[in-house]
């Protein structure tokens, strides 16, 4: 009779891979899956490897116990009790690191040294983590302002000591800038520093501005409020532009926005002294004028505003006026002014219009081509111009004619009467003769050639004939 054993292989379980953070506590799995039928366990060795070099961390033999060795004695133990029994159990030899160190980065080997069937090992990366400190500074307690509109540094932003590196972002209402900088430190973490670079000014004070780090899933923000010191933005309130004669009780006040506060504010005037008005009183930032107003009052103003950065000026004119004016009064003279703006507006544009077309009525009508021109009614100087029939003295006019209502007879000796001798504008000037210069002639204007629009139209000489641009030409330019 054969009796047939089947043989299974012993083997180490591990995690391939294991992380933590610097001083957290970590466990490296060590399981020996023994086999059948079961081998003996002669020992069990963890080493670490790196840079191709191994280093023993700790070793478990039944006979000899349990040693750990430096420098991981204080920080390295096995999980299991029953290891370190006198009769120990080595099928389960995971350690525990305690305190893990940036040092403790790197792979280890679980070793198990069995009989008859040798040795078996497996192997699990350890990664140390570090994570950062993030802090965030202004860059002085106190930022000022100046004239000059430089850009400065007004905060910092730091992630330090991490590993891995962490990614710096702002998140402000602030119109700047951000710089940033890493720095790889000896112990394998990286420093990441961000500025936040801007223009001081009146619109930055007190805007708040957050430093935003993230790191691998963490998200950590440290915010700062902006204190910016700026010199007084002045303005003068008070002068509603209606200080009428024997207006009781008017006052102007100096409203001075500064960081810090203004501290000193100075009145005056720019054509005389304000101890020429006995009934005005000045009271820190305001100008009291006691009784009625007069006259004497209307002046400009000046408010000079002092704080610890510097001095600004704020101005206004006041008018003294002789009588109360309404709100409709007011509004009245507003339309009225529009009204009358838009009535010469309107004739403006009606002048332009009617030189326009005056000076168009007098346009240059011809062209600089060899052709013979004709000027007003079309004809040539080839052709000839038609005699301008002889004028009746005695006009008659039908009965049914629409102008049966005029004299019939235009009087006056040799022609027309004075008034009816000035023709009318429009008529006038569409019988005003045109003219142009045939090609090589002069343009001494003594020479033009003129022509009027009058008809009947007269016949055109056998020997030319008629272009539709309204020129002549010979019949011989025509057939050449």
């Amino acid at each position: 009779m054969f009796v047939f054993f089947l043989f299974f292989p012993s083997m180490v379980q591990m995690d391939s891979i294991k992380s933590g953070f610097v001083g957290s506590q970590v466990e490296l799995r060590c399981i020996f899956i023994n086999s059948s039928p079961p081998v003996k366990i002669s020992q069990v060795t963890w080493q670490k490897l790196l840079n191709g070099t191994k280093q023993n961390v700790a070793i478990a033999n039944p006979a000899l116990g349990v040693s750990v060795l430096p420098p991981f004695k204080e920080r390295v133990s096995f999980k299991q009790a029953a290891v370190r029994h006198r009769t120990p159990s080595l099928e389960d030899t995971t350690i525990v690191f305690s305190n893990l160190q940036l040092s403790d980065e790197a792979a280890y080997i679980c070793e198990y040294t069995t009989f008859p069937a040798g040795n078996r090992e497996n192997m699990v990366n350890l990664t140390v983590f570090a994570r950062p400190m993030t802090r965030m500074t202004l860059t002085t307690p106190t930022i000022v302002a100046r004239a000059q509109k430089r850009k400065m540094t007004v905060a910092t932003c730091v992630s330090a000591n991490g590993k891995p590196p962490s990614v710096i972002k702002w998140e402000t209402r602030l119109k700047g800038e951000a710089t940033f900088q890493e720095t790889r430190n000896q112990n394998g973490t990286v420093t990441v520093r961000s500025n936040y670079v801007v223009v001081p000014s009146r619109e930055t004070h007190k805007q708040k501005l957050t430093c935003v780090v993230t790191y691998r899933s963490e998200r950590i923000t440290d915010s700062v409020v902006l204190n910016v010191q700026y010199e007084p933005e002045v303005k003068i309130e008070g002068f509603d532009g209606n200080w009428y004669l024997n207006r009781q009780n008017v006052q102007l006040t100096c409203r001075a926005d500064a960081n810090p506060p203004v501290t000193v504010y100075q009145w005056k005037i720019l054509n005389g002294s304000l101890s020429s008005f006995p009934n005005v009183e000045i009271k820190n930032n305001t100008l009291f004028f006691k009784g009625p107003v007069t006259y004497d009052l209307a002046s400009t103003y000046v408010c000079d505003a002092t704080n610890g950065i510097g001095t600004r000026t704020g101005i206004v004119d006041v008018n003294i006026t002789g009588r109360l004016m309404t709100a409709e009064q007011s509004n009245t003279g507003a339309a009225i002014g529009g009204a009358v703006g838009g009535v010469a507006l309107l004739s403006l544009a009606a002048i332009l219009l009617f030189v326009f077309l005056r000076r168009r009525q007098h346009t240059f009508k011809g062209d600089y081509s060899t052709k013979k021109h004709v000027f007003g009614n079309g004809y040539s100087k080839a052709g000839g111009l038609p005699a301008h029939p002889p004028i009746p003295k005695n006009l008659q006019y039908p009965d049914d004619s629409d102008d049966e209502k005029k004299p019939a007879q235009i009087g006056g000796p040799g022609g027309f009467e004075a008034s009816e001798r000035d023709f009318d504008t429009e008529q006038e000037d569409l019988k005003r003769p045109y003219f142009t210069v045939d090609e090589g002639e002069s343009r001494d204007y003594d020479k033009r050639t003129l022509a009027f629009q009058y008809d009947p139209e007269p016949e055109i000489a056998d020997d030319m004939i008629s272009q539709t641009d309204g020129s002549v030409i010979s019949k011989k330019e025509w057939y050449v």
